[in-house]
């Protein structure tokens, strides 16, 4: 459907784009540049059925942050994302509900658990700060290994 299309697309895509170039905008007007992280998905890497649109989004998404990283370093901003792996939220409640689908991801992901909004800390943390002065352009999967395995 077109409009389902129309609206992902522009709110992981388009939306990411407009979010980024105004937050460089206030970057580059001051002097010591900045960090952006952006928020990809495994679906930046992984080809999952019935979820085309978001996951073209979201590869999209990689791509814009490669691209953005080369074009902003020399104003000393950084661009980086992370990618999600299988996090309980409001929206995957409907897949959460069904435990046959719980034990299937499971068995999928090496650390044998789901996702917590505690665990993205760690790596927004790093992407933020002077640990990572040296690196752009980026995506860290967070994802229990769950790439790594596939």
């Amino acid at each position: 459907d077109e409009a389902v299309w129309d609206r992902i697309v522009s709110t992981n895509l388009k939306g990411a784009f407009f979010c980024a170039q105004a937050a460089a905008r206030r970057m580059a007007a001051g002097s010591s540049g900045g960090a952006i992280i952006n928020l990809c998905s495994l679906t930046s890497y992984v080809g999952i059925p019935t979820a085309v649109p978001y996951g073209s989004s979201k590869s999209g998404l990689l791509g814009m942050t490669r691209a953005l990283a080369t074009e902003w370093a020399s104003l000393g901003i950084r661009v980086n994302a992370i990618a999600p792996g299988y996090f309980h939220t409001a929206m995957t409640d409907v897949f959460y509900e069904d435990p046959d689908w719980q034990t299937a991801m499971l068995a999928k992901i090496p650390q044998r658990r789901f996702g917590t909004m505690q665990d993205l800390a760690g790596a927004v943390v790093f992407l933020a700060s002077g640990a990572s002065a040296y690196v752009t352009g980026h995506c860290i999967p967070v994802d229990g290994g769950y790439l790594a395995s596939i």
